[in-house]
């Protein structure tokens, strides 16, 4: 493997480190007992999508914009694969990117979390898989 090769690796791994940490702190706030941070939670999933699909992208070399549009970066993803139309329900994710961050904007209830989760966990197995079939190798089989 090339020294450029090496390297573009390592990019799309820490996509996808960063990714796994959103998802993984995500995951873990549901198990919290009281005042449950369910906004925090979608936010953290949403983010989990974004930079799954960034990963993607990266890994295309596609250059891509500072966003944190799913639809955008779904469309970026689409250029190289057909797999993104199977994740149009990702794009709901977008709005947890920002009015989550901010009072007053949005209130996410508890099955909606779970469902950002969700989709953020489909996200990071579809973007795993493609990546897998263009020939990236896991950091289990390198």
């Amino acid at each position: 493997m090339s020294i450029d090769k090496l390297e573009l690796y390592k990019k799309v791994r820490q996509w996808q480190e960063y990714a796994d940490e959103n998802l993984l702190l995500a995951q873990h706030a549901l198990t919290l007992s009281s005042s449950c941070p369910y906004r925090l939670i979608a936010y953290h999933a949403q983010q989990c999508a974004e930079k799954y699909l960034k990963a993607y992208l990266v890994y295309h070399l596609t250059d891509f914009p500072h966003t944190h549009d799913i639809q955008n970066l779904l469309e970026l993803c689409s250029e190289n694969a057909e797999w993104p139309i199977s994740l149009d329900t990702a794009k709901i994710l977008t709005a947890y990117a920002v009015t989550t961050r901010y009072p007053g904007i949005a209130e996410i209830t508890k099955d909606e979390a779970i469902n950002a989760i969700d989709i953020a966990s489909q996200v990071k197995q579809t973007v795993q898989h493609a990546l897998a079939e263009d020939g990236f190798q896991s950091p289990q089989n390198t």
